[in-house]
Order: structure tokens, then C-alpha cells, then sequence
């Protein structure tokens, strides 16, 4: 066989192999009792070679699961040697120092065998609504109150569940059966991968897929050093400020271009603090990553190849490098602020390149009230806020940027708990003014739906630091956290609405790139006829009409 038709025939394998895992992905959202993942896709899926090197993941997932995910297989082969392995093994753990860093996240990682040995492995991280302790809020002050903690284990044994583990899951939850399904739902999603992997290996008379993932992981690795290889050389260095829990933090980095790989220190960010917003190195590093390869290498499959010419760190001890136990629930509201972060050092670097900043951190609205029966209930649903304006294009409104998750349907929200979303609307005036505007906020307003009292668990950002503008922009709006009554709440922390009344969230908007006076008046006029800004805004922002 020529080389053409063999290179060929390698990307037809590596085509197939990202379908495989995306058919798994689905799988996993069809299987599921969360809402978080059967409608939000709050998860990853994707397949390593037998060295737990990412190979394929899923296009369905986040980057804090799958990137996490990458660097964590290798903790489960310490543990769990491939020679060691039987077929209808499934082990699990949700260790947030291992995987994706809080434990509301579980991973659950399996062999692939065929013809009698181990060809790869597949795995799963996904959201769990429930872990048990004080539930996903940055109320926390250790580890210990966040939750049950599963350190790596056999999950299943030759296709038997660990039925001692699944009852100690199921005594330290609010939702046992739907805890249990979630994690049966990961199994079934895992085996039904490996077993499209199988029918791949057949196909294209294949022993395994290290020999394939040799293959994509060296392609994927020369791609990205080559656009790296094009970028200037020298170092640039960035600061946000962010609201914090009680006190604002300030993220510092560093980005050096080098000739083969950039390299991301987050020397002088501030210190790690006694509430559960801290973000461990794994959840750091995933999304740093994320936020270098949408500028650099946005066309390159996501696999271990790809990931390697990226190297970060951040110093032991700071906010973005907590250890045990300090309390990490509410991480994303640190660690989804990162690619802003580094696309302000890429923008010094390769200007006209990186959006303006965004509302960045997912508005995640736990709640948790009384069922008419006494009966407590807990749900979550998602918001986002506006995305950063781009070169040529205006900021993406209520755009989950960047974890990719999707807004559950109202009405899924409504069936899941007995609450109601009252509104649900873009926010006008929210996006940053600029020659691109920044993406809308969005409106939300929730109750439960017999009027009675009910919790927030709020870990809301951008309330009293909206994002920035680029290049002359303008900030967007800030986020506001009220009651209907009009009562001022605190963006972070459990709190009580009271009977009769209604939770308020305003979400932030994304900043404006480009001076204010160069926008096309023709797009002023547009968004003013689709409600988008005020005629209030229009004159005072763009001296317009």
C-alpha cells in the first residue's frame, strides 16, 4: 500500500473514531436522569490509546470535562494497570485533584477489549446534580462539607456493580434513584462506545488503537507546533479583576511564545481563599488550554497531540492551584474566566485576533425548596450571559462561552421541580457599545410555583466587574442579583427567597471591541428595531438618533 492510500485510510479510521465517541456522547444524553446532562450536555466523552493518551473526544461536552479528563486516565492506570484489567470493568472516581475539580463531576473510565486484550479505553465525565454535603455552592470551607468524596475504585467487576459503593452513594444524597441512573446511564454510554470501537477494529483489521492513536496524535502535534511556529516570539502579560466571594481576586499571567510550544504562568495571582471557588491545577490548565487553541490552533482535533505544546502552571497555594482540602464546588466561577485571561495576553501578540471579554462564567441557578408533601426538592438549570464582541462580528447573546454547556428548556426546568421561570428574555442595553457590540445578557426570573419560600445557592460573577472592552470598546453591562420586591441580594452564597416573592437575575453582558463612533449605523438601526438597545442607549452610547 502507497503512502497516499495509507495516510488515507488513517484519516478515514480518525474520522470514524471521532463519530464512535460522539455516538457515545449521545448515548450518555439519552441514558441519563440528570437534566444537566441529558439536556445540557454538561460532560465529555472520548477515547484513549492503552498508554491513556487522548486519542478522539466527542464534539458534544465541555472543555473543563474533557481536557480535565485528559490529564486524569493516567491516575486510573497507576491505580488500575492495563495488564490488570478484565473485561466488564468500569472504574470510577470523582477526586476533583484528579479529574475535573469539584466532585459534582464524575469520570468513569472502562477497557476496550477485543480479541482477548485491552485495545484502548473509553471514558465519561459528567455533572452530577447531587453529591451529597452542602451541594454545588461556594458556601463551603473544606472539601469535607462539599460532598462524598469517591476515591479511584472498581466501579464494576466483570460486568457486576459494586453494590456496596452504589449504597453508600445512594445513603449520601438527596436523589438517590437519580444519582444511581446517572451513574448506570455512564456505564451503558461507556459500553456502548467500546462496542462501536470493536466493530471499528474488525472493519480495518486492526489489533488496537495505539497504532492509530501514534498516528493522530502526531499529526495533531506537528499541526499545532507549526501554527505556533508562526506566531511572534516574546513574552506579554495580562490582569482581571473579578468579584470574588467577599472580596475581589486579581488572575495574573505570563504567556511566552516559544518556537515550538507557548507556556502560560500564573505567577502573582492572589492567594487561595476560604470559600469554594478555588480552581485546582487540572481545571486550570483545561481551560487555559481551551482559550490558547481557539486563537492558535481552532481547527485542530482536540487529542493529546494537540493539548502537549500548551504547558501551564500556576503557583502552589494560589487561588488557581488550591490542595486538599480546600473547598473547590463553585470552580467555574474562577476557572471559566481563564480564556479571557489569556486572549488579553494573545491580543497584545496577534492584535485583531482575540474577542473582547465576556460574561464568561456560567449563571448556574441551583435551588432548593419544600414539596407540597414536606418533601425537599434541588434542581439546577443553566444561564448564560453575553459573549465578547469579534474582529468582524458582534458578541454571540446568552451564549454559553466558554463551556459550551446548553440552556435546559424551560419547561424540562418546570417538569424537573415544581418551580416556574416567570421570564426568560435578552437583556437590551447589556452588550458592551463599540464598532462590534458585545452579546446580550439575558433576564431571568424564577419562583416556586405555590408562591412558597425556596434557597438560592448563588455563585453569580460580573456583578461588580463586568467585562471589558478591546480595542476602544466599551464594557457590557454588570450583572445584578434582586428580588422582584426590589431587595438587593449577594451574587454569592446561600440565601432565602421568601414566600411571595420571585428570584431576579439580570446576567452581564460581553464588552464591545473597536471604537464607539466607527459602528455601521445601519446595525444601530437594526438592533433598535429588534429591541436590542434602547433609543435611550442609541443616543447616549452612539449619539444615534
Amino acid at each position: 500500500m502507497n503512502d497516499a492510500i495509507q495516510d488515507l485510510r488513517l484519516q478515514v479510521m480518525w474520522t470514524r473514531l471521532i463519530s464512535v465517541v460522539e455516538e457515545a456522547a449521545q448515548a450518555l444524553m439519552r441514558t441519563a436522569f440528570s437534566t444537566t446532562v441529558r439536556d445540557a450536555g454538561d460532560l465529555s466523552a472520548a477515547v484513549f490509546d492503552t498508554q491513556g493518551r487522548l486519542v478522539a473526544e466527542a464534539v458534544t461536552g465541555t472543555p473543563g470535562h474533557v481536557n480535565s479528563m485528559a490529564a486524569g486516565v493516567r491516575h486510573f492506570l497507576a491505580r488500575f494497570p492495563v495488564a490488570e484489567m478484565e473485561e466488564g470493568d468500569h472504574y470510577i472516581t470523582n477526586d476533583p485533584w484528579l479529574t475535573a475539580g469539584h466532585l459534582h463531576d464524575i469520570t468513569v473510565l472502562s477497557p476496550i477489549f477485543a480479541n482477548g486484550r485491552v485495545a484502548g479505553l473509553i471514558g465519561c465525565c459528567c455533572h452530577q446534580l447531587d453529591i451529597g454535603g452542602l451541594g454545588q455552592g461556594p458556601d463551603g470551607r473544606s472539601i469535607f462539607e462539599e460532598g462524598l468524596q469517591i476515591p479511584l475504585l472498581k466501579l464494576a467487576s466483570r460486568g457486576r456493580v459494586n453494590a456496596d459503593l452504589m449504597q453508600i452513594l445512594r445513603q449520601n444524597v438527596r436523589t438517590p434513584l437519580q444519582v444511581e441512573g446517572d451513574v448506570m446511564s455512564y456505564i451503558a454510554s461507556n459500553e456502548a462506545g467500546a462496542r462501536r470501537v470493536r466493530e471499528m477494529l474488525k472493519e480495518f483489521a486492526l489489533e488496537g488503537l495505539d497504532g492509530l492513536g501514534d498516528y493522530i496524535i502526531a499529526q495533531s502535534g506537528a499541526a499545532t507546533r507549526a501554527r505556533i511556529a508562526r506566531l511572534p516570539r516574546g513574552t506579554w502579560h495580562n490582569a482581571m479583576t473579578i468579584d470574588g466571594y467577599d472580596r475581589p481576586i486579581t488572575l495574573r499571567a505570563s504567556l511566552t511564545i516559544e518556537e515550538d510550544c507557548i507556556r502560560v504562568d500564573y505567577a502573582g495571582t492572589d492567594a487561595a481563599v476560604p470559600y469554594g471557588i478555588n480552581v485546582v491545577l487540572n481545571y486550570c490548565r483545561a481551560y487555559t488550554v481551551f482559550g490558547l487553541k481557539c486563537v492558535v490552533a481552532p481547527d485542530v482535533p482536540n487529542n493529546h497531540g494537540a493539548l502537549a505544546p500548551f504547558v501551564v502552571d500556576a503557583p502552589l497555594g494560589s487561588i488557581l492551584n488550591v490542595q486538599r482540602p480546600a473547598p473547590v464546588a463553585a470552580r467555574h466561577v474562577i476557572g471559566q474566566m481563564l480564556p479571557d485571561v489569556v486572549l488579553g495576553c494573545l491580543d497584545q501578540a496577534l492584535p485583531g485576533r482575540a474577542p473582547a471579554e465576556g460574561s464568561s462564567c456560567l449563571w448556574s441557578v441551583q435551588l432548593r425548596g419544600k414539596l407540597p408533601d414536606g418533601a425537599g426538592f434541588d434542581t439546577v438549570f443553566f444561564n448564560s450571559g453575553g459573549a465578547g464582541a469579534r474582529a468582524r462580528q458582534d458578541g454571540l447573546s446568552g451564549t454559553a462561552f466558554p463551556s459550551g454547556v446548553r440552556a435546559m428548556p424551560v419547561e424540562v426546568s418546570e417538569s424537573a421541580a415544581p418551580i416556574v421561570i416567570w421570564r426568560k428574555e435578552l437583556r437590551a442595553d447589556s452588550g458592551g457599545p463599540g464598532r462590534q457590540r458585545g452579546g446580550l445578557g439575558q433576564t431571568v426570573e424564577v419562583a416556586t410555583r405555590d408562591g412558597s419560600a425556596f434557597e438560592v445557592l448563588a455563585m453569580f460573577e460580573r456583578v461588580e466587574h463586568p467585562a471589558l472592552g478591546r480595542s476602544g470598546g466599551a464594557p457590557g453591562a454588570a450583572g445584578v442579583v434582586s428580588l422582584a420586591s426590589g431587595t438587593a441580594m449577594r451574587a454569592k452564597g446561600r440565601q432565602q427567597i421568601p414566600a411571595g416573592d420571585r428570584l431576579v437575575l439580570e446576567l452581564p453582558g460581553g464588552g464591545g471591541l473597536g471604537p464607539v463612533a466607527e459602528r455601521d449605523p445601519a446595525r444601530i438601526a437594526a438592533d433598535l428595531a429588534e429591541g436590542r438597545i434602547s433609543a435611550e442607549a442609541a443616543r447616549r452610547d452612539y449619539g444615534h438618533g
